[in-house]
């Protein structure tokens, strides 16, 4: 019965978080490297403690024990480096642990700031405001506005420079507050700190944030009276917020001025932003012509090779998508698996199944790991011109190779299914794909799956499976709305009385 199985299944299957998206969901993972306390690198040391939620400030005590010293180069390099991959709270802990005396992350007990003070006096190491607005910029996007404010208040009057009170725009620019912006913006503006278009585009960033699109160019304007030259970023924003009022002819004299600026280098972010922006609006001619002009200054990069062939597959231009794809290999000497995704997927928009058929020959020979992104591109193919067996075959063939399939690709062949209304076979996929979970911890099956089989459950009377599952997915993930109008729906699942449906809503029995 499938109650009895489905139930084994769960049971037996080391279920963790199930993520989100079915179709190319991507793995992150944090590496863990007990050995790096030998490593004589500090950036390695901290590098190894990947996981955001734990503190480096014990890498960085230990590293002071050890009476080793680091250069204020080495450590902004650091805190460069890991604000880039967005660990604030990392770059926070090295801020502060190079700025001890300041208001920090918390992390430090007053006996280790001490250790940390006389180790920097050891070292030769300055701090300067350009490091305290990093600092600030910090505490603000990891302890909030209020923090951020009182580090401010606290800094020297030498100390209060454009810099630091650039960072402080920045934050309040990201918290989104208008009038705290305007009024700081004001005051820069009177000690003579606004000679630069950098907090000039904050401010039209932060009407871009905030729907005023109409004021965008009204703060270019200003820039101009003021004698500030707008530099590309300034241009950008403007040309976006007119594109976004479907204001073209604004929008193109705003890209003319842009073209004539000798200091502005015209580059594929430019190119592909305007191109976009005329395939909305139906400009298929102008679009064309800015994709020339943007495959000019390509070179040799693979990324903007791929992004060309996507735009040329949203303008259905099969020719040109082949013409790039044959360049593509001898300009970057090879194609990898992230160019295969990338023209598959332009492929299978136009419909050719049987093209993307043959590129996916064409890199299995080709490949030395197999990856299933690649072929659950022409799964997710099949499955939308309603081919599901044809998807269901395939997938079968591919395992006969001796390829473990990952859930992912389970779940396009059963979204199919339920697609088609054979939820027979779907709750079978399903199975499949949490028997084979190991391959992708983080994958996460979407709600509506979920709800769709619990569903066909109920009305299939196989209570005893649907309750087996909604009481093992309140511990492996939240369900959402969905999940719960889906259990309401059926009167037998009323007494299942879960502690939290995502969404604010909880299930209670009827």
């Amino acid at each position: 019965m499938a109650a009895g199985t489905f139930f084994t299944i769960l049971n037996n299957t080391n279920i963790k978080a199930l993520t989100a998206n079915v179709i190319l969901a991507k793995t992150r993972t944090y590496c863990f490297t007990p050995n790096t306390i030998k490593s004589n690198h500090l950036y390695a040391r901290i590098n190894a403690v990947g996981d955001p939620s734990c503190s480096v400030a014990p890498v960085l005590q230990q590293w002071v024990k050890e009476g080793r010293n680091a250069n204020e180069f080495l450590l902004q390099r650091i805190i460069r480096d890991l604000r880039a991959c967005r660990r604030y709270s990392h770059a926070l802990a090295v801020a502060s642990f190079y700025n001890p005396s300041r208001f920090g992350s918390g992390d430090y007990h007053p006996n280790k700031e001490k250790q940390v003070s006389k180790w920097m006096s050891n070292s030769g190491l300055e701090f300067s405001s350009s490091d305290c607005a990093v600092q600030l910029d910090l505490i603000g996007r990891v302890h909030g506005l209020t923090s951020a404010n009182a580090f401010f208040s606290n800094m020297r009057d030498q100390e209060k420079t454009v810099k630091t009170y650039g960072a402080l725009l920045n934050c309040y620019v990201r918290e989104g507050l208008l009038d705290e912006s305007l009024c700081l913006v004001k005051k820069m503006s009177e000690m003579g700190f606004l000679s630069s278009p950098l907090n000039y585009n904050k401010l039209t960033l932060l009407y871009t944030n905030t729907g005023q699109l109409e004021k965008v160019s009204d703060v270019l304007l200003e820039m101009k009276r003021n004698g500030v030259s707008p530099d590309k970023f300034s241009y950008s924003i403007c040309i976006n917020s007119y594109a976004a009022r479907a204001d073209i002819n604004s929008m193109e004299n705003v890209l003319q001025e842009m073209e004539s600026r000798w200091h502005i280098q015209m580059d594929s972010v430019t190119y592909s932003t305007v191109a976009n922006h005329y395939i909305k609006a139906g400009l298929r001619e102008k679009a064309l012509y800015f994709l020339k002009e943007w495959e000019k200054n390509v070179g040799k990069d693979a990324l903007d090779y791929n992004h060309l062939i996507s735009f040329y597959a949203t303008l259905r231009k099969t020719d040109e998508m082949k013409r790039l794809w044959d360049l593509q290999r001898p300009k970057c000497r090879k194609h990898i698996n992230r160019d295969y995704i990338t023209m598959m997927g332009s492929v299978v928009k136009l419909g050719e199944l049987e093209e993307t058929e043959k590129l996916l020959e064409e890199w299995e020979l080709s490949c030395k790991t197999y990856n299933f992104r690649l072929p659950n591109v022409l799964l997710i193919g099949y499955c939308q011109k309603g081919l599901i067996e044809k998807a269901d075959a395939k997938l079968q063939d591919i395992i006969k190779r001796r390829k473990t399939a990952t859930p992912n690709s389970w779940s396009i062949i059963s979204a199919g299914y339920v697609h088609k209304n054979n939820m027979g076979k779907a709750f079978e996929c399903f199975k499949e794909a949490l028997a084979v979970q190991a391959q992708n911890r983080d994958w996460r099956p979407k709600e509506s799956l979920i709800s769709s089989i619990l569903s066909w459950l109920g009305e299939n009377g196989e209570v005893e499976a649907a309750e087996d599952f909604v009481k093992l997915s309140m511990t492996r993930f939240p369900p959402n709305r969905q999940t719960y109008h889906a259990l309401l729906k059926h009167p037998p699942y009323w007494h299942i009385k879960p502690p939290l449906v995502t969404g604010g809503v909880a299930i209670r029995s009827s």
